[in-house]
């Protein structure tokens, strides 16, 4: 009952505002979506882009459970596979970008060891996305099972409920974190430096984060979710997704 009211309100919001979209995103992607929605709407001013974040595990029930979003940008390309193969989605999943894990602590660490210093016991508490949901969370624990850490430290773990939210485990409530690499390069994370606050972890650990974004059912029909599809595609929208240390095809 709950989840056929909360739909139909989501429904009759989306009636209210005939120029807006709303699109699922994944939660890595949130640093970067400011800067992709400022240079969508250069070309289209009267577009409104509602985004709602979260992990791409549970933005594929709620897409499969009929929430109206037009777009899907996947952390992993899995979850869009699904939706196509199940006839939610309408276009074949497309590769919009790969992503890259950090290891960041808001303390001043030393990183040497690599993985080996979450063996350490001033490190009490390594924030990481639930694995469950969230495709940065599996290649964490990838990272850490191929390092030959994970079953000295997984007690230490500390589950956020996505990539975005391990950013703020790994800021207030732990020593340590297995971050998105974007992160970083948003404003509200400067002050962090590589090499003090954070280093890339090797990507020879844990299998590519190809991202894929399909249109759904949804939004086949609405040429401006049409427009964004091929605008995250975009050389433009590469850019500045290249920026935020993705990696783009």
């Amino acid at each position: 009952m709950f989840t056929k009211i909360l739909l139909a309100s989501w429904l009759f919001v989306g009636s209210l505002h005939g120029g807006t979209i709303t699109i699922a995103v994944a939660a890595n992607v949130s640093y970067a979506m400011d800067e992709l929605k400022k240079e969508f709407i250069k070309h289209h001013p009267d577009t409104k882009i509602e985004v709602v974040l979260g992990s791409s595990g549970k933005l594929t029930a709620q897409i499969k459970n009929g929430a109206p979003y037009g777009l899907f940008m996947a952390a992993d390309m899995k979850y869009p596979q699904r939706l196509y193969a199940d006839g939610v989605a309408t276009t074949k999943p497309l590769l919009y970008a790969q992503g890259g894990l950090a290891m960041f602590s808001s303390k001043t660490i030393d990183f040497s060891k690599g993985l080996e210093l979450l063996k350490s016991p001033t490190i009490s508490k390594i924030a990481i996305a639930n694995p469950q949901t969230a495709p940065y969370g599996v290649a964490a624990m990838e990272a850490m099972k191929n390092a030959n850490v994970l079953s000295s430290v997984e007690k230490k773990f500390v589950f956020a409920e996505s990539i975005a939210q391990t950013v703020s485990y790994a800021i207030t409530a732990a020593d340590i974190g297995f971050i998105a690499k974007s992160s970083l390069y948003s404003p509200n994370m400067s002050a962090y430096k590589e090499n003090i606050h954070w280093v890339s972890v090797d990507s020879k650990l844990y299998m590519p984060i190809d991202q894929g974004v399909v249109m759904l059912k949804n939004g086949e029909n609405n040429s401006e979710v049409v427009a964004f599809y091929n605008f995250i595609l975009s050389p433009k929208a590469k850019a500045i997704l290249e920026k935020f240390g993705y990696i783009v095809p």
